[in-house]
């Protein structure tokens, strides 16, 4: 295994780095992969966090993980740890790059381009080729907490295996974003997952644990550890719903991520901050809140709660 010019032999453990470019005050900007080999061929795991620089709870997982030695006495194959993709997001407080751009709205990337694009270049080209499985790390967006969740393409049965070996508490189908890491590696035929736990910049040890676990198990079916990791039911999630702020005020929230509700059922309520409109905020749905919203202070039309269910749903948000 030869990464941008530095040999990882058989049994050997690896730290590389990869330039990718430099900052106007000169700062270089550098793609850290920790490589751990077995002795014996077999499967290369490649698990990448802090591709969005906010979204800590990855970065801690793979970084944690990494610390705390599961990769060291692999019994067959290899893991490559990313665990922070996006530097300067992550020193920043940002999702994005300097320019604006997403890293994840990348992919395959280019030497040539933005920022945004040169990282996403330096995996595609030193990285990605190697790898036969990997997991993604993410977490909500700022002031979305998700539950601890996976997210797969419907029509990926390889991905969907992968999903049920990581054995989330929720696996969600959702379609490919163009130029995601996600539809990167499916053209190139590596199954892939996209966990999501937490909120950008917070850690939620909740989901840092269920991100390691989920991490295990999928080293323990492919047959490169022997720790047995318990297991749990996987919610499946095929469709799904935004509720929405009926008005503009604050909101008193009854439910959370994880919460199962019932159609007409009361979420909580909204009111203006001097208590003369109120308004009931109503589920239209019967299914499992998987995501909500943090922020207490909201305009009309803001989410709420993210819904999940096994059948499609038609009617909207109620409110009175």
């Amino acid at each position: 295994m030869i990464i941008n010019g530095t040999e990882i032999k058989k049994g050997k453990n690896v730290t590389v780095k990869i330039k990718v470019g430099d900052l106007p005050s000169g700062t270089p900007i550098n793609l850290f992969a920790h490589v751990f080999r077995s002795k014996v061929e077999g499967p290369t795991l490649l698990i990448l966090g802090g591709v969005h620089g906010d979204e800590i709870n990855g970065v801690e997982i793979v970084r944690r993980a990494v610390k705390a030695g599961y990769f060291k006495r692999l019994k067959i194959g290899s893991v490559i740890a990313v665990p922070l993709l996006n530097i300067y997001g992550f020193i920043n407080f940002s999702r994005d790059l300097p320019d604006g751009k997403d890293v994840n709205r990348s992919f395959p990337g280019s030497i040539r381009g933005s920022l945004a694009s040169k990282v996403a270049h330096m995996l595609t080209k030193h990285i990605l080729p190697l790898a036969d499985y990997c997991i993604d790390f993410h977490t909500g967006g700022r002031s979305i907490h998700n539950f601890p969740q996976v997210r797969v393409s419907p029509n990926d049965a390889r991905s969907m295996l992968l999903a049920k070996e990581f054995n989330a508490p929720f696996i969600i189908e959702s379609k490919m974003i163009p130029n995601s890491l996600r539809k990167e590696c499916f053209r190139r035929n590596i199954p892939v997952l996209v966990f999501e736990g937490g909120e950008s910049l917070r850690l939620d040890n909740y989901s840092i644990q269920e991100g390691i676990n989920g991490i295990k198990r999928v080293m323990k079916a492919k047959g490169m550890i022997d720790e047995d990791i318990p297991s749990q039911k996987s919610i499946h999630i095929k469709h799904s719903k935004w509720v929405r702020a009926s008005q503009s005020g604050l909101f008193i929230t009854y439910k959370k991520s994880g919460d199962f509700v019932e159609k007409g059922e009361v979420l909580g309520h909204l009111t203006d901050p001097y208590g003369e409109k109120e308004s009931r905020i109503k589920s239209a749905y019967k299914g499992v809140i998987y995501g909500h919203n943090n922020i207490p202070i909201l305009n009309m039309g803001d989410a709420l709660y993210h819904i999940g269910f096994q059948e499609p749903e038609t009617s909207d948000e109620s409110e009175e």
